[in-house]
C-alpha cells in the first residue's frame, strides 16, 4: 500500500501484523498518506491464508523485503530502523525457523494464571512463563545482534504482559553488549492496544492466542494522549533513520 505525494524517492516499512490472524490496515494506510511506501504483511487468518499456523519462518519475511525491493523510487532496503510496540523480550507461542531451522523455541503460557473479571473478559498479564528463566533462555531474542536502530514502547497498565519489565530486559541487554542504537518510551495509564490515534477505545476483545475475551488495559484519556503522541514519534523516528528526503503529503493527522 502506498500514496503517491511526490517524485521520491521513499521510505518504505513493513508493517507486521502476526499474532491474532487477520489483517488491519489502518497504520499502513496512515503512514502511506504520509509519503510512505508500507506493505502490510500477515502471516494467516487473511484471505486464502491457513486460519491457523504452527510455526514462524523468516524466509517468508525475506521475501516481503524482497517485493519491496522491485518497487520502484524507493530507498535503499536494508533493514534501518525497527519500531517495537509493546513487545516481549522473547519469542513467544510459536517457534521461529529460517531456512528450515529452528532458531528460536517459544515462550509458552499458563492458561491456568488467566484472572477471570466482572466484565466477561480475563486479565493474562502474568501467564507467560518467565523469558529470564534458566529453562527459557532459548527463548530470548539476541537483539544485540541486530543492525540498525530501535524505538521500544512500552504500555504501563498494559493488562496483556508486563511490556514495561519485558522493554526494560531489551534496554539492559542492549546497554550490557555496549550498544546505544535504540530510543525507548513508556505511557503510565496506556494499555496493550496502542493504535493509531482518534479511533475509539478498545478495553478488550477477543484473544486469539487465548481464545476468549482479555482486557488490554488502560485508562481512556491516558490511552489516548499515548496514540496521539506515538504516532508522531513514529513518524520522526523513521523520518531520521531512513534517510527521509522525500517530499511528503500534506495530509493532517
Amino acid at each position: 500500500m502506498s500514496s503517491d505525494p511526490g517524485r521520491g524517492p521513499f521510505p518504505a516499512v513493513l508493517d507486521l501484523y502476526i499474532l491474532g490472524g487477520g489483517l488491519s490496515e489502518k497504520r499502513a494506510s496512515l503512514l502511506a498518506s504520509r509519503g510512505f511506501v508500507v506493505l502490510t504483511v500477515v502471516a494467516y487468518g487473511y484471505d486464502d491464508m491457513p486460519k491457523k499456523i504452527q510455526e514462524v519462518h523468516l524466509d517468508y519475511f525475506e521475501e516481503a523485503i524482497k517485493l519491496l525491493k522491485k518497487q520502484d523510487k524507493l530507498f535503499s532496503l536494508s533493514v534501518e530502523a525497527t519500531v517495537c510496540i509493546n513487545s516481549c523480550c522473547a519469542n513467544t507461542f510459536l517457534p521461529l525457523y529460517h531456512n528450515k531451522r529452528q532458531i528460536l523455541s517459544a515462550l509458552m503460557l499458563d492458561i491456568s494464571k488467566l484472572v477471570p473479571t466482572e466484565s466477561g473478559a480475563c486479565m493474562g498479564k502474568n501467564v507467560l512463563h518467565n523469558p529470564l528463566a534458566e529453562e527459557n533462555k532459548a527463548t530470548l531474542v539476541p537483539i544485540e545482534q541486530a543492525k540498525g536502530c530501535f524505538l521500544f514502547v512500552a504500555s504501563e497498565d498494559d493488562l496483556n504482559w508486563d511490556s514495561k519489565a519485558y522493554m526494560d530486559q531489551m534496554v539492559e541487554r542492549l546497554q550490557h553488549h555496549g550498544k546505544d542504537n535504540f530510543e525507548s518510551v513508556s505511557y503510565p495509564g496506556a494499555g496493550h492496544y496502542l493504535e493509531p490515534p482518534y479511533g475509539p477505545y478498545c478495553p478488550s476483545s477477543f484473544h486469539g492466542v487465548v481464545g476468549k475475551p482479555v482486557l488490554w488495559g488502560g485508562e481512556p484519556r491516558s490511552h489516548a494522549r499515548a496514540e496521539v503522541h506515538l504516532w508522531k514519534k513514529i513518524q520522526e523516528f523513521f523520518r531520521t533513520h531512513l534517510s527521509c528526503n522525500a517530499t511528503q503529503n500534506k495530509a493532517r493527522l
